[in-house]
Order: structure tokens, then C-alpha cells, then sequence
């Protein structure tokens, strides 16, 4: 019984120990390139349909510009500031998680605790990043 309880603690020191380990120089670059790739679709995907929402909300400002409701208008082009607003928002909670992605990735080739506080920063930098996002998001509203 103490030999397995012995062996589990072994397994799991070497586990965590294996977690903070330096990658490849080679590894760290092509993980760097998927990320930074990843990121770019995900940063083009948000600014697409930031782009196709607004399209739809001027199109609807518009249609009730034909109709000459100034009322209309007015609740549309509201409508339209809050998709504009929201679509910012968006896209720079994606450019945020797409740094994030690549920094993440560039912390593996360092190893114990550099590589622990690399990645801290990294988290910490996002989660700045997402709250100036929120506190631009809301002060628009």
C-alpha cells in the first residue's frame, strides 16, 4: 500500500514537473506561426461581421429615412451607434485574445518559473485588455 501511494506521488511530481519544461526552439516558432495565424482569422472573422451588422444597421437607417419617420430614424440610428459600439468591442476583445494566443505560445520556450510568470503576464495583459474593451464598450453606450 505505501509503494503505491509512494508511486502516485512520484507520477504526479514528475507530471508537474514536466508541465514548466522549455520547448524546442523550432516547436516554439511553428506553434508562434499557428497562433499568430489563428489570431489573424479570428481579428478578420470579428471585423467581418462587425462589417456585415453595420452594413445592416445602415441599411435599416436608411429605409426608415425613405419612409420619412423621424422617429424611425432616430431609434435606427441609435440601433446603428450600439451595433458600431458593440462591433468595436468585438474586435478588439479578439485582437487581445489573439496577442494573448501568441504570447501564451512564446512563454513555452522558457521553463519553471519564468515560464509560470511569462504566462501570468500574458492572462494579465488580457484580462486588462478585456476590461478597457468593457469600460470603452459601456462609456459608449
Amino acid at each position: 500500500m505505501r509503494l503505491n501511494a509512494l508511486f502516485v506521488i512520484a507520477a504526479a511530481g514528475l507530471a508537474l514537473a514536466g508541465c514548466n519544461k522549455a520547448e524546442a526552439p523550432a516547436e516554439v516558432q511553428h506553434d508562434v506561426a499557428t497562433a499568430t495565424a489563428e489570431g489573424q482569422r479570428d481579428v478578420a472573422d470579428a471585423r467581418a461581421d462587425a462589417s456585415e451588422n453595420m452594413a445592416d444597421a445602415n441599411k435599416d437607417v436608411a429605409d426608415a429615412a425613405a419612409d420619412n419617420d423621424p422617429k424611425d430614424v432616430a431609434d435606427q440610428s441609435k440601433d446603428a451607434a450600439q451595433t458600431a459600439v458593440k462591433g468595436d468591442y468585438k474586435v478588439v476583445v479578439a485582437q487581445a485574445e489573439a496577442a494573448h494566443k501568441v504570447a501564451t505560445e512564446k512563454c513555452e520556450a522558457l521553463s519553471g518559473s519564468a515560464q509560470k510568470d511569462c504566462k501570468d503576464r500574458a492572462d494579465s495583459d488580457l484580462d486588462h485588455a478585456k476590461k478597457q474593451a468593457e469600460q470603452a464598450r459601456d462609456g459608449a453606450g
